[in-house]
Protein backbone atom coordinates (compact mmCIF):
# COMPACT_ATOMS: atom_id res chain seq x y z
CA UNK A 1 0.00 0.00 0.00
CA UNK A 2 2.79 2.44 0.88
CA UNK A 3 4.71 1.56 -2.28
CA UNK A 4 1.65 2.19 -4.45
CA UNK A 5 0.73 5.52 -2.91
CA UNK A 6 4.33 6.77 -2.85
CA UNK A 7 4.69 5.93 -6.55
CA UNK A 8 1.54 7.83 -7.53
CA UNK A 9 3.42 11.14 -7.59
CA UNK A 10 5.84 9.68 -10.16
CA UNK A 11 3.08 8.03 -12.19
CA UNK A 12 1.11 11.30 -12.35
CA UNK A 13 4.28 13.48 -12.35
CA UNK A 14 3.08 15.57 -9.41
CA UNK A 15 5.61 17.85 -7.79
CA UNK A 16 5.55 17.31 -4.02
CA UNK A 17 8.04 15.72 -1.62
CA UNK A 18 7.78 12.09 -0.55
CA UNK A 19 6.08 11.50 2.81
CA UNK A 20 6.51 8.40 4.99
CA UNK A 21 2.95 8.85 6.32
CA UNK A 22 0.04 7.87 4.09
CA UNK A 23 -2.11 10.74 5.37
CA UNK A 24 0.37 13.37 4.20
CA UNK A 25 0.75 11.62 0.84
CA UNK A 26 -3.04 11.56 0.31
CA UNK A 27 -3.30 15.21 1.30
CA UNK A 28 -0.60 16.19 -1.20
CA UNK A 29 -2.26 14.10 -3.93
CA UNK A 30 -5.57 15.89 -3.42
CA UNK A 31 -3.94 19.34 -3.42
CA UNK A 32 -2.00 18.67 -6.66
CA UNK A 33 -4.49 16.48 -8.53
CA UNK A 34 -5.12 19.24 -11.11
CA UNK A 35 -1.43 19.07 -12.12
CA UNK A 36 -1.59 15.52 -13.53
CA UNK A 37 0.75 15.11 -16.53
CA UNK A 38 -1.09 12.93 -19.05
CA UNK A 39 1.96 11.80 -21.10
CA UNK A 40 3.64 10.52 -17.93
CA UNK A 41 0.45 8.75 -16.89
CA UNK A 42 0.20 7.19 -20.34
CA UNK A 43 3.80 5.94 -20.19
CA UNK A 44 3.24 4.40 -16.77
CA UNK A 45 0.01 2.67 -17.75
CA UNK A 46 1.61 1.55 -21.02
CA UNK A 47 4.52 -0.03 -19.16
CA UNK A 48 2.05 -1.84 -16.88
CA UNK A 49 0.13 -3.12 -19.93
CA UNK A 50 3.29 -4.36 -21.66
CA UNK A 51 4.45 -6.23 -18.53
CA UNK A 52 1.03 -7.85 -18.01
CA UNK A 53 0.74 -8.90 -21.68
CA UNK A 54 4.26 -10.35 -21.82
CA UNK A 55 3.68 -12.27 -18.58
CA UNK A 56 0.39 -13.57 -19.93
CA UNK A 57 1.59 -14.82 -23.30
CA UNK A 58 5.36 -15.25 -22.75
CA UNK A 59 5.78 -16.08 -19.05
CA UNK A 60 9.45 -17.11 -19.47
CA UNK A 61 10.47 -13.74 -20.94
CA UNK A 62 11.80 -10.92 -18.65
CA UNK A 63 8.57 -8.92 -18.68
CA UNK A 64 9.79 -6.13 -16.38
CA UNK A 65 12.91 -5.52 -18.47
CA UNK A 66 10.90 -5.52 -21.72
CA UNK A 67 8.45 -3.01 -20.24
CA UNK A 68 11.25 -0.67 -19.14
CA UNK A 69 13.04 -0.90 -22.51
CA UNK A 70 9.79 -0.19 -24.35
CA UNK A 71 9.05 2.86 -22.20
CA UNK A 72 12.62 4.14 -22.69
CA UNK A 73 12.35 3.65 -26.46
CA UNK A 74 9.09 5.60 -26.62
CA UNK A 75 10.52 8.38 -24.45
CA UNK A 76 13.71 8.69 -26.49
CA UNK A 77 12.04 8.21 -29.89
CA UNK A 78 9.38 10.88 -29.40
CA UNK A 79 11.51 13.23 -27.34
CA UNK A 80 9.10 13.09 -24.40
CA UNK A 81 11.81 14.20 -21.99
CA UNK A 82 11.59 17.63 -23.64
CA UNK A 83 7.81 17.64 -23.15
CA UNK A 84 7.81 17.38 -19.40
CA UNK A 85 8.28 13.62 -18.83
CA UNK A 86 10.68 13.11 -15.94
CA UNK A 87 13.42 10.56 -16.62
CA UNK A 88 15.73 8.69 -14.31
CA UNK A 89 18.82 10.33 -15.77
CA UNK A 90 22.20 8.89 -16.67
CA UNK A 91 23.92 6.93 -13.89
CA UNK A 92 27.58 7.92 -13.32
CA UNK A 93 29.92 5.43 -14.99
CA UNK A 94 32.01 4.73 -11.91
CA UNK A 95 32.12 2.23 -9.06
CA UNK A 96 32.06 3.25 -5.38
CA UNK A 97 35.55 3.77 -3.98
CA UNK A 98 37.20 1.42 -1.52
CA UNK A 99 36.86 2.99 1.94
CA UNK A 100 39.57 3.28 4.55
CA UNK A 101 39.75 0.93 7.51
CA UNK A 102 37.32 1.92 10.29
CA UNK A 103 38.57 4.04 13.17
CA UNK A 104 38.77 1.84 16.30
CA UNK A 105 37.86 4.56 18.79
CA UNK A 106 36.14 2.91 21.76
CA UNK A 107 34.47 6.17 22.84
CA UNK A 108 33.00 6.50 19.35
CA UNK A 109 31.96 2.83 19.31
CA UNK A 110 30.26 3.26 22.69
CA UNK A 111 28.39 6.32 21.45
CA UNK A 112 27.24 4.60 18.25
CA UNK A 113 26.27 1.24 19.78
CA UNK A 114 22.65 2.06 20.88
CA UNK A 115 21.75 3.49 17.48
CA UNK A 116 23.53 0.66 15.66
CA UNK A 117 21.62 -1.96 17.65
CA UNK A 118 18.31 -0.25 16.87
CA UNK A 119 19.12 -0.06 13.15
CA UNK A 120 20.22 -3.71 13.14
CA UNK A 121 17.06 -4.85 14.93
CA UNK A 122 14.71 -3.00 12.58
CA UNK A 123 16.73 -4.14 9.56
CA UNK A 124 16.60 -7.80 10.58
CA UNK A 125 12.87 -7.72 11.34
CA UNK A 126 12.16 -6.02 8.02
CA UNK A 127 14.33 -8.55 6.15
CA UNK A 128 12.55 -11.44 7.86
CA UNK A 129 9.10 -10.06 7.05
CA UNK A 130 10.09 -9.80 3.37
CA UNK A 131 11.64 -13.27 3.39
CA UNK A 132 8.57 -14.85 4.98
CA UNK A 133 6.28 -13.07 2.54
CA UNK A 134 8.12 -14.52 -0.45
CA UNK A 135 8.74 -17.92 1.19
CA UNK A 136 4.99 -18.24 1.72
CA UNK A 137 4.50 -17.89 -2.04
CA UNK A 138 7.34 -20.17 -3.12
CA UNK A 139 6.94 -22.86 -0.45
CA UNK A 140 10.67 -22.70 0.31
CA UNK A 141 12.08 -23.32 3.79
CA UNK A 142 13.38 -20.17 5.47
CA UNK A 143 16.45 -20.36 7.71
CA UNK A 144 16.29 -17.26 9.94
CA UNK A 145 19.79 -17.73 11.34
CA UNK A 146 21.31 -17.96 7.88
CA UNK A 147 19.41 -14.82 6.85
CA UNK A 148 20.72 -12.91 9.87
CA UNK A 149 24.32 -14.02 9.25
CA UNK A 150 24.05 -13.04 5.59
CA UNK A 151 22.67 -9.60 6.46
CA UNK A 152 25.47 -9.01 8.95
CA UNK A 153 28.26 -10.13 6.62
CA UNK A 154 26.90 -8.04 3.74
CA UNK A 155 26.90 -4.90 5.90
CA UNK A 156 30.39 -5.58 7.28
CA UNK A 157 31.94 -6.03 3.83
CA UNK A 158 29.76 -3.35 2.25
CA UNK A 159 31.06 -0.78 4.73
CA UNK A 160 34.46 -0.97 2.99
CA UNK A 161 32.82 0.22 -0.25
CA UNK A 162 31.02 3.33 1.03
CA UNK A 163 27.62 1.60 1.33
CA UNK A 164 24.72 2.57 3.52
CA UNK A 165 23.42 0.13 6.11
CA UNK A 166 21.46 -2.32 3.95
CA UNK A 167 18.60 -4.69 4.60
CA UNK A 168 15.95 -6.39 2.52
CA UNK A 169 13.93 -4.28 0.10
CA UNK A 170 10.29 -4.97 -0.68
CA UNK A 171 10.66 -3.33 -4.11
CA UNK A 172 13.84 -5.16 -5.08
CA UNK A 173 12.88 -8.55 -3.60
CA UNK A 174 9.44 -8.40 -5.17
CA UNK A 175 10.83 -7.49 -8.59
CA UNK A 176 13.48 -10.21 -8.24
CA UNK A 177 10.89 -12.89 -7.45
CA UNK A 178 8.49 -11.54 -10.06
CA UNK A 179 11.21 -11.88 -12.71
CA UNK A 180 11.61 -15.59 -12.00
CA UNK A 181 14.39 -15.67 -9.39
CA UNK A 182 14.24 -18.70 -7.10
CA UNK A 183 17.69 -19.01 -5.46
CA UNK A 184 20.22 -16.69 -3.74
CA UNK A 185 22.37 -16.96 -6.87
CA UNK A 186 19.98 -14.55 -8.58
CA UNK A 187 20.93 -11.74 -6.18
CA UNK A 188 24.63 -12.53 -6.55
CA UNK A 189 24.38 -12.45 -10.35
CA UNK A 190 22.37 -9.24 -10.15
CA UNK A 191 25.28 -7.64 -8.29
CA UNK A 192 27.77 -8.80 -10.91
CA UNK A 193 25.53 -7.63 -13.76
CA UNK A 194 25.00 -4.29 -12.03
CA UNK A 195 28.75 -3.65 -12.15
CA UNK A 196 28.71 -4.28 -15.89
CA UNK A 197 25.61 -2.14 -16.40
CA UNK A 198 27.09 0.78 -14.48
CA UNK A 199 30.25 0.69 -16.59
CA UNK A 200 28.71 -0.04 -19.98
CA UNK A 201 25.05 0.96 -20.34
CA UNK A 202 24.63 3.49 -17.52
CA UNK A 203 24.07 6.40 -19.95
CA UNK A 204 21.02 4.62 -21.45
CA UNK A 205 19.08 5.15 -18.21
CA UNK A 206 18.83 8.78 -19.28
CA UNK A 207 15.72 7.78 -21.27
CA UNK A 208 14.03 5.65 -18.60
CA UNK A 209 10.89 7.54 -17.46
CA UNK A 210 10.10 7.66 -13.75
CA UNK A 211 6.45 6.95 -14.57
CA UNK A 212 7.38 3.58 -16.10
CA UNK A 213 9.41 2.63 -13.03
CA UNK A 214 6.41 3.65 -10.90
CA UNK A 215 4.18 1.37 -12.99
CA UNK A 216 6.57 -1.54 -12.49
CA UNK A 217 6.59 -0.96 -8.73
CA UNK A 218 2.78 -0.89 -8.76
CA UNK A 219 2.74 -4.42 -10.13
CA UNK A 220 5.46 -5.53 -7.73
CA UNK A 221 3.54 -4.12 -4.75
CA UNK A 222 0.29 -5.75 -5.84
CA UNK A 223 1.91 -9.17 -6.13
CA UNK A 224 3.46 -8.79 -2.67
CA UNK A 225 -0.01 -8.82 -1.10
CA UNK A 226 -0.82 -12.40 -0.08
CA UNK A 227 -4.62 -12.21 -0.02
CA UNK A 228 -5.15 -15.91 0.72
CA UNK A 229 -2.82 -15.78 3.74
CA UNK A 230 -4.51 -12.62 5.03
CA UNK A 231 -7.96 -14.24 4.78
CA UNK A 232 -6.66 -17.40 6.46
CA UNK A 233 -5.37 -15.35 9.42
CA UNK A 234 -8.58 -13.34 9.70
CA UNK A 235 -10.69 -16.52 9.78
CA UNK A 236 -8.40 -18.63 11.96
CA UNK A 237 -7.59 -16.63 15.08
CA UNK A 238 -8.92 -13.36 16.50
CA UNK A 239 -5.67 -12.56 18.31
CA UNK A 240 -3.59 -12.92 15.17
CA UNK A 241 -6.16 -10.91 13.21
CA UNK A 242 -5.77 -8.07 15.75
CA UNK A 243 -1.97 -8.22 15.43
CA UNK A 244 -2.23 -8.16 11.64
CA UNK A 245 -4.59 -5.17 11.71
CA UNK A 246 -2.48 -3.15 14.17
CA UNK A 247 0.75 -3.77 12.25
CA UNK A 248 -0.93 -2.98 8.92
CA UNK A 249 -2.55 0.29 10.01
CA UNK A 250 0.52 1.21 12.07
CA UNK A 251 2.70 0.81 8.98
CA UNK A 252 0.31 2.72 6.73
CA UNK A 253 -0.49 5.64 9.02
CA UNK A 254 2.62 5.93 11.23
CA UNK A 255 5.91 4.19 10.41
CA UNK A 256 7.14 0.67 9.76
CA UNK A 257 9.44 0.86 12.79
CA UNK A 258 6.52 1.75 15.08
CA UNK A 259 4.33 -0.94 13.50
CA UNK A 260 6.92 -3.71 13.86
CA UNK A 261 7.60 -2.75 17.49
CA UNK A 262 3.87 -2.62 18.26
CA UNK A 263 3.34 -6.02 16.62
CA UNK A 264 6.20 -7.64 18.55
CA UNK A 265 5.02 -6.19 21.88
CA UNK A 266 1.39 -7.18 21.23
CA UNK A 267 2.45 -10.70 20.23
CA UNK A 268 4.46 -10.97 23.44
CA UNK A 269 1.53 -9.76 25.53
CA UNK A 270 -0.83 -12.30 23.93
CA UNK A 271 1.74 -15.07 24.38
CA UNK A 272 2.24 -14.20 28.05
CA UNK A 273 -1.52 -14.02 28.55
CA UNK A 274 -1.94 -17.54 27.13
CA UNK A 275 0.96 -19.09 29.04
CA UNK A 276 0.17 -17.30 32.30
CA UNK A 277 -3.04 -19.33 32.72
CA UNK A 278 -1.98 -22.99 32.35
CA UNK A 279 -4.53 -25.74 32.81
CA UNK A 280 -4.58 -27.57 36.16
CA UNK A 281 -7.06 -30.42 35.93
CA UNK A 282 -7.95 -33.43 38.17
CA UNK A 283 -6.93 -36.93 37.10
CA UNK A 284 -8.15 -40.37 38.23
CA UNK A 285 -7.27 -43.92 37.22
CA UNK A 286 -9.56 -45.06 34.40
CA UNK A 287 -11.81 -47.81 35.87
CA UNK A 288 -12.32 -49.31 32.38
CA UNK A 289 -8.60 -49.58 31.60
CA UNK A 290 -6.59 -52.65 32.55
CA UNK A 291 -3.48 -50.50 33.09
CA UNK A 292 -5.52 -47.97 35.12
CA UNK A 293 -4.07 -45.06 33.12
CA UNK A 294 -4.91 -41.57 34.30
CA UNK A 295 -7.76 -39.72 32.59
CA UNK A 296 -9.61 -36.44 33.12
CA UNK A 297 -11.61 -37.07 36.28
CA UNK A 298 -14.02 -34.24 36.92
CA UNK A 299 -17.05 -36.55 36.92
CA UNK A 300 -15.42 -39.76 38.22
CA UNK A 301 -14.96 -40.79 41.87
CA UNK A 302 -11.63 -39.73 43.37
CA UNK A 303 -9.53 -41.01 46.23
CA UNK A 304 -10.90 -39.38 49.45
CA UNK A 305 -7.40 -38.73 50.86
CA UNK A 306 -5.37 -37.96 47.69
CA UNK A 307 -5.97 -35.21 45.12
CA UNK A 308 -4.34 -36.00 41.75
CA UNK A 309 -3.76 -33.01 39.47
CA UNK A 310 -2.04 -32.60 36.09
CA UNK A 311 -0.40 -29.31 35.17
CA UNK A 312 0.07 -28.49 31.49
CA UNK A 313 2.39 -25.76 30.15
CA UNK A 314 5.22 -23.89 31.88
CA UNK A 315 5.38 -23.17 35.60
CA UNK A 316 7.20 -19.83 35.53
CA UNK A 317 6.98 -16.38 37.04
CA UNK A 318 4.10 -15.41 34.75
CA UNK A 319 1.90 -18.34 35.74
CA UNK A 320 2.67 -18.85 39.47
CA UNK A 321 -0.08 -16.47 40.56
CA UNK A 322 -2.75 -18.34 38.58
CA UNK A 323 -1.52 -21.83 39.54
CA UNK A 324 -1.08 -20.81 43.19
CA UNK A 325 -4.67 -19.57 43.31
CA UNK A 326 -5.97 -22.84 41.82
CA UNK A 327 -3.98 -24.91 44.32
CA UNK A 328 -5.36 -22.79 47.18
CA UNK A 329 -8.92 -23.37 45.95
CA UNK A 330 -8.36 -27.13 45.81
CA UNK A 331 -7.08 -27.08 49.41
CA UNK A 332 -10.11 -25.11 50.63
CA UNK A 333 -12.79 -26.97 48.62
CA UNK A 334 -11.42 -30.46 49.29
CA UNK A 335 -10.06 -30.30 52.87
CA UNK A 336 -10.20 -34.09 53.33
CA UNK A 337 -7.77 -34.62 50.45
CA UNK A 338 -4.73 -33.56 52.42
CA UNK A 339 -2.26 -35.20 50.05
CA UNK A 340 -1.47 -34.00 46.54
CA UNK A 341 0.00 -35.96 43.65
CA UNK A 342 1.08 -33.51 40.93
CA UNK A 343 1.56 -35.06 37.48
CA UNK A 344 4.30 -33.01 35.83
CA UNK A 345 4.63 -34.71 32.46
CA UNK A 346 2.92 -31.76 30.79
CA UNK A 347 5.22 -29.13 32.35
CA UNK A 348 7.74 -27.85 29.79
CA UNK A 349 9.86 -25.81 32.20
CA UNK A 350 10.03 -24.62 35.82
CA UNK A 351 11.86 -21.46 36.89
CA UNK A 352 12.82 -20.28 40.38
CA UNK A 353 9.40 -18.72 41.00
CA UNK A 354 7.68 -21.95 39.96
CA UNK A 355 9.97 -24.06 42.15
CA UNK A 356 9.27 -21.80 45.13
CA UNK A 357 5.52 -22.23 44.51
CA UNK A 358 5.90 -26.02 44.72
CA UNK A 359 7.89 -25.68 47.96
CA UNK A 360 5.21 -23.40 49.40
CA UNK A 361 2.43 -25.80 48.37
CA UNK A 362 4.29 -28.72 49.98
CA UNK A 363 4.65 -26.76 53.23
CA UNK A 364 0.97 -25.80 53.26
CA UNK A 365 -0.01 -29.45 52.65
CA UNK A 366 2.19 -30.57 55.55
CA UNK A 367 0.53 -27.97 57.79
CA UNK A 368 -2.85 -29.47 56.87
Amino acid sequence: VLICFNQLRHLLRLDFPSHPELGETLKSLVLHIDEVHLPSLGLGLGAIAVIIVVKRFRPTWPAALIGMVAASAVTGGFGLADRGVQVLGAIPRSLPPLADLPLLDFDLIWALTPGALAVAAIGLVEAMSISRSIAAQTGQRLDSNQEFIGQGLSNIFGSFFSTYVATGSFNRSGANYDSGARTPLAAALAGVLLVALVLVVAPLTAYLPNAAVAGLLFLVAWRLINFSQIMKILRADNNEAIILAIVFFGTVFFSIEFAILAGVILSLIIFLRKTSRPRLSPRVPDPESKTRKFIYGQFLPECPQLKILRLDDSLYFGSVSHVGELLRRYREHYPDQKHLLLLTKGISQVDIAGAELLVTEARDRRNM
